[in-house]
């Protein structure tokens, strides 16, 4: 990044890298609040609204598949303007073809380009985080992903009180998408310039070709980081789609107690993050990785055969904490060695997507012959071979950092 940076700049640097993460979280709870009556102004049914969310997670994967590229090309700091301006774009689009020219292929369209630059935003953050603890000499990267989810948390909130008044979809859109493209451009000039770019600097370590990138996806280290990060957001993104269900279905209890024991274990991670820091600095990843591990399991084990609603409560407040350190400590783990770090820290918010994304719908077609409670069995297990596996996130010294670069026996 040239030279090096004074004190200010670092803090200026941290303080944009938490809003770019608070302001992603922010255009994506906006969305999710408009789902409803998106479906309704389309005129379409529940399943057919399935499909066309599916242009969100197309475009994300895609994203994230192309951004390690893209960092390496122009930096993070481009990439993350570019992505959240593109999800700008895509939110007001999304608010056009709902609302001015209601068509399922334009929202379709618009979803694929706002989860386009959500993915290599997201990528492009998490880069700029583990350059930043680089700096800091310190873990600080769960503070980011608890910003990113306070920032769900205010969009949750302000569409809340937008489906209340009842106002066109193209209006919250269109100012969600204007707050967002405002603060981007003003916080913009905070970040340096070239994290995460491969650069010709030194004749000894040329930058890392577009094979070599792709190449991190065989090295043991990452493979095994991204093997943790698997399990640990298939925990999280399981309680996400099914933790009401679980509760209703399991407990035969209200959707209203439901929606409270998600809320008791959205609140809980949000914690958890907000003071991951500290606890990291303290006790190391290894040590947190592995008590994440064993806190999931345990929560896991209370809630599929507690068999009592209270149980289950103090089973959903250990599933949170457990839940909550996996994916942004192993992204911290995947950037440790600067030369390639958008590749892997691509590589591994790949494999986290992937666990969101696909892995509830899994655990949905389990459920479906063995209930909802007997397939949590199977996040379970995943979190139990994270924590097997946790030893593999120990920072590595700078004479191990080629280490790094040795791959999986084929």
């Amino acid at each position: 990044m040239g030279q090096a940076l004074t004190t200010r700049q670092i803090q200026s640097w941290r303080m944009a890298i938490y809003f770019y993460f608070g302001l992603s979280g922010f255009a994506m709870a906006s969305w999710v609040a408009q789902t409803p009556n998106i479906r309704d102004a389309l005129g379409v049914s529940t399943a057919q609204m399935g499909w066309i969310i599916f242009g969100l997670s197309t475009g994300s994967i895609i994203g994230l598949l192309c951004a390690s590229h893209l960092i390496a090309r122009f930096g993070g700091r481009v990439i993350m303007l570019i992505g959240l301006g593109l999800s700008s774009l895509g939110l007001i689009t999304v608010g056009l073809g709902s609302s001015w020219f209601p068509h399922v292929f334009i929202v379709f369209s618009a979803l694929a380009i706002f989860g386009f630059g959500i993915g290599i935003c997201d990528v492009a953050m998490n880069v700029e985080g583990t350059a930043i603890e680089q700096t800091v000499k310190k873990s600080i990267l769960t503070g980011f992903h608890a910003v990113y989810s306070l920032g769900t948390f205010f969009g949750a909130i302000i569409g809340f009180i937008v489906n209340k008044l009842d106002l066109l979809i193209m209006t919250h859109l269109f100012v969600i998408a204007l707050i967002v493209l405002v603060l981007i451009v003003v916080f913009f000039r905070f970040v340096p310039v070239g994290t995460g770019q491969d650069k010709n600097e030194d004749a000894n370590e040329p930058p890392m070709t577009a094979k070599e990138r792709l190449a991190v996806w065989k090295e043991q280290r990452t493979v095994l980081i991204g093997i943790i990060v698997l399990g640990m957001a298939f925990a999280e993104g399981s309680a996400g789609d099914w933790l009401p269900l679980v509760i209703v279905d399991g407990y035969d209890k209200t959707p209203a107690a439901g929606s409270l024991m998600f809320g008791l274990f959205v609140a809980t991670m949000t914690i958890s993050r907000g003071v991951g820091d500290i606890l990291l600095n303290k006790f190391g990843r290894v040590a947190i990785l592995r008590a994440s591990a064993i806190s999931a399991a345990l929560g896991l084990i209370i809630v599929i055969f507690g068999g009592n609603y209270y149980t289950a409560a103090i089973g959903i407040v250990l599933w949170g904490f457990g839940s909550a350190y996996g994916f942004p400590v192993g992204l911290s783990a995947a950037g440790d060695n600067p030369r390639g770090v958008a590749a892997r820290v691509g590589a591994v918010t790949t494999v986290g997507y992937m666990a969101f994304l696909v892995g509830p719908p899994v655990l949905g077609a389990i459920a479906e012959v063995v209930g909802l409670l007997r397939a949590l069995i199977f996040v379970l297990i995943g979190v139990t071979v994270a924590g097997l596996l946790s030893h593999a996130a120990r920072p590595i010294k700078t004479a191990d950092k080629k280490l790094e670069e040795q791959t999986v026996e084929q």
